[in-house]
């Protein structure tokens, strides 16, 4: 398909975008009770790294990384059918002949230009999150072994990989785990950023994790009235714990690692303040 074409099966597909570790599942799953949206119910890792040439074997370990060249007709043909054959709405009923999807997979933000190749009326969705709680997120991950990505990597001394695998992860060997994540969290802002800039007006918009989390009724509700969608849910009824919580949430649960963390800070400002403007800008 051509962008600008109208899609025959995807109608204005919702892709989620964030760091990882910022609170997309929690976001994911309360969306996808909106009556108009498909979902495959859960992350779509295997959908996509197991078509021939998008896994990082085949791409001789680079990254996560895919752009629109790697949306070639047969590639985009076979993923387009994989999530049109397990879309479900929210009563488990299959997808109609055009429908909304909902996706959400940490590896995505750094897929953009790949997706909107493949989905041409795509809408993303940024996620922005304080980054000193998704830097003490992205910490506990590695360190809890429940994120264990790409088991022996070649060229990487540890016995694995955490969470998306960014471009010049190689750079990162020889560095303690704080300087990794933090370099982790920075690859995929600065990647993510750059493509939602890239993107016609319209085609995104934003949503704070803090504001969502204190508001959740009128967040969702904003979030909806942007992407076109109904949402009839009743209020008031709080938000669940995602699937994949490590502990319950804490606004200051990141100052466990508050000695760590605080000296990355500095270095990392450039693409903090980028990162809060764009939120501000669209949200």
């Amino acid at each position: 398909m051509v962008i600008g074409e109208r899609d025959p099966v995807f109608g204005r597909p919702v892709f989620i975008m964030s760091a990882p570790r910022s609170g997309s599942t929690l976001l994911f799953e309360t969306l996808q009770r909106a009556p108009q949206l498909y979902t495959t119910g859960s992350e779509s890792h295997r959908l996509i790294e197991t078509i021939p040439t998008l896994g990082v074997a085949d791409r001789g370990f680079d990254s996560n990384r895919l752009l629109a060249a790697d949306a070639t007709p047969a590639v985009s043909a076979e993923l387009r059918a994989r999530f049109r054959d397990r879309a479900v709405d929210r009563e488990g009923a299959p997808a109609d002949a055009r429908f909304r999807l909902l996706e959400k997979t940490p590896k995505n933000a750094l897929r953009i230009p790949f997706l909107r190749a493949v989905f041409p009326e795509a809408l993303f969705v940024y996620l922005y999150r304080d980054p000193r709680q998704v830097l003490a997120s992205m910490i506990d991950a590695w360190l809890s072994g429940k994120f264990q990505t790409y088991l022996d990597l070649p060229g990487w001394p540890h016995p694995y990989w955490s969470l998306l695998l960014t471009p010049g992860w190689r750079n990162l060997a020889r560095l303690p785990l704080p300087r990794i994540v933090a370099a982790q969290w920075q690859c995929t802002m600065s990647v993510m950023l750059d493509d939602l800039e890239a993107l016609p007006a319209g085609r995104w918009t934003a949503l704070r994790y803090d504001a969502f989390i204190a508001r959740p009724d009128a967040g969702i509700e904003a979030l909806c009235r942007a992407l076109d969608l109904q949402w009839d849910q009743p209020p008031g009824q709080g938000l669940p714990l995602s699937r994949f919580t490590l502990s319950p949430p804490d606004p200051d649960k990141w100052r466990r690692h508050a000695a760590v963390i605080e000296p990355l800070l500095p270095g990392l400002q450039a693409t903090i303040g980028r990162a809060e403007r764009m939120a501000g800008a669209a949200g």
